[in-house]
């Protein structure tokens, strides 16, 4: 099963390189992996890193929170940074918590080797649900421990499945598992673990930390005014098209910020051409046009968390295609949260909806329902915010949990 598993591994890295000749992020993903050996034999310094690995920016997100507390209370600890994706590597390769920041080597038994050969980590960290399966037989080889933080389980995975033995045993390699749900830890009691502890989504913590230090952006308040304000975070087409039907149409008190999930020029200028009503760029935004504008387009990547904060409403993007984007760095802010049909697998979603908080639209006509609420029922709109701000408070914690654990404190 291994060398089938190391050849799908082969045909995929082939895959990258074939589509990296017309895709961007394929080459950088190649790119990023070139004289790897050599780079991060540059780049170790010291030794016995505790080595966090996040496959993208999303997985970063969870992982912060633990390597920012780390490092205060430990400071002396050096700490490795690993992605698998560009999009994480190229927006955090600067990040000050972590003293080496690099590319995952390609999941093959050589590259493994290597790689731990190199960093010769004292502990192994991986965030949510990543599974390298190479990977983790070497670390169980070497004896290195081994955690999962913020965990996630579902039935559907293939260790829970007859077939699946092969992929089950290498559960075997974590020393502990910290979860973030209860159905996560039963479906690991099924099978015969008992080291794992629901501590919950150390995104929690993040996103308070996040509200608590955001940075107050003078433009914004003078665009806002005293309008009814829906932020747009992480859109994309399919949430972006709605919005603007409504948009164009609104005669009340609305306005609206987008901040997309890609801003290539090809995309924000997608945007524009969706609204008939004014939209300022945000990098153009004057004194002289943001007052007049309806629509706010912001074409940077860094201020998405600090705009909820001016938000009445929340549309986070993603779910008309399954992928919903972080809902809690809205929430936290105490303001209600839509988002699109396909939201399934995602808990936070089913957590906010269920507590009334967060809302699902699939058309334009449900959309304008929900926006004639929010405008006309004040009560309903504070009632939905407060409910997801008791959410967040609700379930930080995660980080110290795990440290205690991590630590015998």
């Amino acid at each position: 099963m291994r060398i089938l598993y190391t050849f799908a591994i082969h045909l995929y890295t082939l895959g990258v390189y074939i589509a990296s000749s017309f895709n961007t992020k394929a080459t950088k993903w190649i790119e990023g992996r070139k004289n790897w050996k050599a780079e991060l034999k540059e780049k170790i310094k010291d030794e016995n890193y505790f080595w966090v690995h996040c496959a993208s920016l999303g997985e970063f997100e969870q992982g912060r929170p633990l390597i920012e507390k780390l490092k205060k209370e430990h400071p002396h600890i050096p700490v490795l940074l690993s992605f698998f994706s560009p999009s994480g590597y190229e927006i955090r390769k600067n990040y000050s918590y972590a003293d080496v920041i690099c590319y995952l080597p390609s999941d093959t038994p050589k590259n493994v080797k290597q790689f731990l050969d190199i960093v010769k980590p004292s502990a192994v960290f991986f965030i949510k649900y990543e599974f390298w399966f190479n990977y983790l037989n070497e670390i169980k080889e070497r004896n290195i421990p081994c955690y999962l933080v913020s965990g996630v389980f579902r039935p559907n995975q293939h260790f829970f499945k007859i077939y699946g033995n092969w992929f089950k045993k290498h559960l075997n390699s974590f020393t502990f598992f910290f979860l973030q749900n209860e159905e996560s830890c039963l479906l690991l009691k099924k099978i015969g673990f008992t080291n794992y502890l629901k501590t919950g989504d150390t995104r929690f913590d993040r996103c308070l930390e996040n509200a608590a230090f955001a940075k107050e952006i003078e433009s914004i308040k003078e665009f806002k005014e005293n309008h009814f304000l829906v932020v747009a975070g992480s859109s994309w087409p399919s949430e972006e098209k709605i919005l603007a039907a409504y948009i164009n149409k609104q005669q009340q008190q609305v306005k609206c910020i987008i901040a997309p999930h890609e801003i290539h020029e090809a995309h924000l200028t997608f945007i524009e051409s969706l609204f008939t009503v004014p939209v300022v760029r945000y990098s153009k935004a004057s004194k002289e046009n943001i007052h007049n504008a309806k629509v706010l387009l912001i074409d940077n990547i860094g201020m998405l968390s600090s705009l909820y904060q001016y938000a009445d409403l929340a549309i986070i993007g993603g779910a008309f295609h399954g992928r919903l984007h972080n809902s809690l760095e809205a929430a936290v802010f105490g303001i209600p949260v839509l988002f699109g049909p396909n939201h399934h697998k995602n808990a936070e979603a089913k957590d906010l909806m269920e507590r009334k908080a967060a809302f699902s639209f699939s058309t334009i006509d449900e959309f304008t329902e929900w926006m004639k609420k929010f405008l006309n029922e004040p009560s309903f709109t504070a009632k939905s915010g407060s409910a997801a701000k008791t959410y967040i408070a609700e379930n930080i914690g995660a980080t110290n949990k795990i440290l205690k654990v991590l630590f015998n404190k």
